[in-house]
């Protein structure tokens, strides 16, 4: 397809059938320095397409559930977020790994379907429930390395706007 054809395919699906993205978070970020990072990514972002984020408070009282007790929790209250129509995405260590470019085509395939509503969820730090995973239609990982949960927000941002970047055919990104 000529460049040109895909130019307007772009601009007639941001105006007309734009995906919204959403960044569903299980509890607070409170590095000041990541939490600066991440409202400037989000600025970017919104020029690109509709972009929120949400964030899931932390579980009260959580010294005093297990592990799964506090999956269970943070899984109820992710899934209260998602509608039936949304495409829920799980950041998590399993997940399929691509480089940037494959990730701006994965995102474009998804913009160009006709999805609504695309929600990417970090969870808690003892990972999703088993309820979450299996409304989950993709699990993306970002990296094989372990990073703290508040980091991960700051880079799946970065690489999200990287990702509109490349398709838009801008030159933040250097291949």
């Amino acid at each position: 397809m000529p460049f040109a054809k895909i130019t307007l395919l772009y601009r007639f699906c941001y105006n007309n059938c734009a995906v919204k993205i959403t960044l569903l978070m299980v509890g607070s970020t409170d590095r000041k320095y990541l939490n600066e990072g991440i409202e400037d990514y989000q600025k970017r972002l919104i020029h690109y397409l509709p972009f929120e984020i949400r964030i899931i408070p932390d579980l009260k009282n959580s010294r005093n559930l297990s592990e799964d007790q506090q999956k269970e929790r943070e899984g109820k209250a992710i899934l209260d977020q998602v509608s039936s129509s949304d495409e829920l995405v799980l950041l998590d260590v399993e997940g399929n790994e691509y480089s940037s470019p494959g990730l701006a085509g994965w995102i474009e395939k998804r913009m160009l379907s006709g999805t609504k509503q695309l929600i990417f969820v970090i969870g808690g730090a003892y990972g999703f429930s088993e309820a979450v995973y299996q409304r989950a239609g993709s699990k993306l990982s970002l990296s094989r390395l372990t990073f703290p949960h508040q980091l991960v927000r700051l880079l799946f941002v970065e690489q999200l706007y990287r990702a509109m970047t490349i398709i838009k055919g801008e030159p933040y990104h250097h291949a």
